[in-house]
């Protein structure tokens, strides 16, 4: 595995080096530090690859918050996914709360779709989404996420808390696999 992982990596193509991911995040915080400054909002985190953009904005917003974290994968640290599974849910009581879903990429958008509808059923008021990545796709999705960082083409990408088999989410920059990444 690590072999393949190691070809991976070095026949990638760069899409977004660390300070164009670093920028693109500044602009984020000062979007959700305008719209959510006074709604006292938990932001969820999607694990496990919404760490790193989760993390990265924590420091950057301004305003009092609580963080929780939800895991519901499609993935399983393989390159296409299924049926989602919830892996852990927030302990933190949602009801009468505004939301914001933290996550790293928004791909089919079936993974947020379940989040949100999570959500609406534990009586939040109000929810966003934030992904670092909001991926161009031909078919509509059956959700928008309020705050994105970037865009990119429909390609297997990786970096910044997006993996590939489980691993490389620690990349500094966004990349795209070169050909079959299966």
């Amino acid at each position: 595995m690590i072999e393949e992982i190691k070809q991976i990596q070095a026949s990638a193509e760069l899409l977004h080096s660390k300070s164009e991911v670093e920028a693109a995040i500044d602009i984020m915080a000062e979007q959700i530090n305008r719209l959510l400054f006074d709604r006292n909002p938990l932001l969820l985190c999607v694990m496990n690859g919404g760490i790193v953009t989760a993390g990265k904005l924590l420091t950057r917003l301004t305003f009092p918050l609580t963080i929780d974290a939800v895991n519901a994968s499609r993935y399983r640290n393989q390159t296409r996914g299924e049926q989602i599974e919830w892996i852990l849910k927030p302990g933190t009581d949602i009801s009468g709360r505004t939301v914001l879903i933290i996550d790293d990429i928004l791909d089919e958008g079936l993974t947020l779709q379940a989040i949100y509808q999570y959500c609406r059923d534990q009586g939040a008021t109000s929810i966003y989404s934030a992904v670092l990545v909001d991926k161009r796709l031909a078919a509509p999705k059956p959700v928008r996420a309020d705050f994105v960082g970037l865009q990119v083409d429909n390609r297997y990408i990786f970096g910044y808390g997006m993996d590939f088999k489980g691993y490389l989410r620690n990349a500094q920059g966004i990349y795209a696999c070169r050909g079959n990444a299966d």
